[in-house]
């Protein structure tokens, strides 16, 4: 249960610095500046749905072991 809590902390940390690098990017004005807006805006979606995608494939494949038997049991009876 720890290692969730410390991974979602990480997450979270993440995601802020993520975040703070966007706004501190914007408000530069340098040359490479766009580009790397560009990159911490497209890092700041693309990174939590990629998350979210795993979770999601996770939860699905560690549950169709349980609901394979059960849909056996259905059809049986």
């Amino acid at each position: 249960m720890k290692a969730k809590r410390l991974l979602a902390l990480l997450g979270a940390i993440l995601l802020f610095a993520m975040y703070a690098c966007t706004l501190i990017f914007a408000l530069m004005d340098h040359s490479a500046t766009q580009g790397l807006l560009k990159a911490s805006i497209a890092c700041t979606i693309i990174l939590p749905v990629l998350l979210y995608a795993y979770t999601l494939v996770y939860r699905v494949t560690r549950d169709t072991s349980g609901s394979k038997d059960d849909a056996e049991d259905d059809t049986s009876a």
